[in-house]
């Protein structure tokens, strides 16, 4: 796409409504997020964590400015909240910091300087949302949204892809981790929009690809703690299973059903395969996370966001939900943070697992 072409906007929600929703199942726009979400999933297809591989100057700055996130949650201490299992307000202070910051940031890449508006919303929002202090699907897709809108302007291609997935997004579910850590991020949804693990899909897909043809690893390994510990550093989806075991009691099979009867799966190539079909289902198909969704000129789809100007859409958290979510079904009902109840429960020294783990 020739940017020269393009005027670009800050890009804005607009899918309102179930049609809404199925229009855009249909537009170029998803055909274009999906392709390159295949793209970078077959790029990982077999590779370690730890594996050689290119690494272009853009993709230096996206770890650069994935870094200086990273400074501003150690820099922003939580605050003391110690009866709450709800998020940190904390948060609030980091996230503005971002919002501040977020143009400034996106100097050091070579983009368009009238491009850096809509660029860097997506970044502003892939960590979670300001008032519910909550985390899901929805804002890790806002991250491949960054990373696509460096392709549609030229500055990353197929000779990326490996260290996008391998460095970049890598770093940012580190980052994601200690915000989630640090704020006790509540799972955005009644149901933690339909993440694995309450907050992630994506690194159960690429994760799943990179585990494809391995030799000892197989999907039933979850459950062998050995296995999880001694391979979490090189593998996403071990390290995503390390994650659930370190912050929830029970085993997989009670806490995590869905993982556990994904481990009866015999091939990785199966479980990457189902986890592309799961993805477009239930997250980039569900109206409660897509309803989120931004658009603009490098992700363009028009929905019905002009024709609904006017009407009363807004719910009790202060933002516009679509026709058909109404509050609860718009952001869910607040779910505390596992993160939060297990640090609670070790500090009160209450922390015990259920007699049937």
């Amino acid at each position: 796409m020739a940017a020269t072409t393009l005027t670009f906007m800050v890009p804005k929600r607009q899918i309102l409504t179930k049609d809404d929703l199925e229009k855009f199942r249909e537009s170029d726009a998803y055909n274009d997020f999906v392709s390159f979400i295949e793209r970078l999933n077959n790029s990982a297809k077999g590779l370690p964590l730890g594996t050689e591989c290119f690494i272009s100057s853009t993709s230096t700055k996206m770890l650069e400015l994935l870094d200086k996130a990273n400074t501003y949650c150690e820099e922003i201490p939580p605050v003391q909240n110690e009866k709450s299992r709800f998020g940190n307000p904390a948060f609030k202070v980091f996230y503005n910091r971002i919002a501040d910051n977020a143009e400034e940031l996106h100097e050091i890449f070579s983009l368009p300087p009238e491009a850096i508006k809509e660029v860097s919303r997506y970044f502003m929002k892939s960590w979670g949302d300001l008032k519910r202090i909550d985390y899901g699907t929805g804002h890790e897709a806002n991250f491949i949204a960054w990373l696509l809108c460096f392709e549609k302007l030229g500055l990353i291609g197929p000779d990326d892809y490996t260290s996008i997935v391998l460095r970049v997004f890598q770093r940012y579910i580190d980052v994601m981790r200690n915000l989630q850590f640090k704020y006790w991020l509540e799972p955005a949804g009644s149901h933690g929009v339909w993440g694995l693990d309450d907050y992630h899909f994506l690194p159960f897909m690429f994760g799943s690809a990179q585990l494809i043809g391995h030799k000892y690893i197989k999907p039933k390994s979850i459950h062998d703690k050995d296995v999880v510990d001694e391979y979490s550093n090189e593998y996403m989806y071990l390290a995503c299973i390390k994650f659930i075991n370190s912050v929830k009691t029970a085993s997989l099979r009670w806490n995590s059903p869905m993982l556990d009867d994904i481990s009866g799966v015999k091939e990785w190539k199966k479980v990457n395969e189902g986890m592309i079909k799961m993805y477009k289902g239930e997250v980039l198909g569900k109206l409660p996370i897509m309803q989120h969704f931004m658009f603009g000129s490098l992700i363009y789809f028009e929905g019905s966001s002009n024709e609904l100007k006017g009407q009363h859409l807004e719910c009790d958290d202060n933002h516009v939900h679509a026709f058909g979510q109404e509050f609860p079904d718009c952001c869910g009902i607040k779910i505390p943070s596992a993160i939060g109840a297990s640090q609670m429960n070790m500090k009160e020294g209450t922390f015990r697992r259920l007699p049937f783990d």
